[in-house]
């Protein structure tokens, strides 16, 4: 079973893995939204985000690399 957008900490260390040089308190919603559908493990529609979804992956992002 893949990532959905509900699985914000899961996300949040896949993309810490991938994007390990990028600081996510300065990533744009539009390159997060990028970059989480180009993770091999997202299965979930593109289009069911949003910016409080994107805001608790990325709040997940950040304390996970605190």
């Amino acid at each position: 079973m893949g990532l959905k957008w509900i699985d914000s900490l899961e996300i949040a260390i896949a993309l810490d893995d991938t994007h390990p040089d990028d600081d996510p308190k300065t990533v744009r919603f539009t390159d997060l939204h990028e970059w989480i559908c180009a993770l091999d493990e997202f299965d979930d529609d593109p289009q069911h985000s949003g910016e409080k979804i994107l805001e608790a992956i990325q709040m997940a992002w950040i304390e996970e690399r605190e």
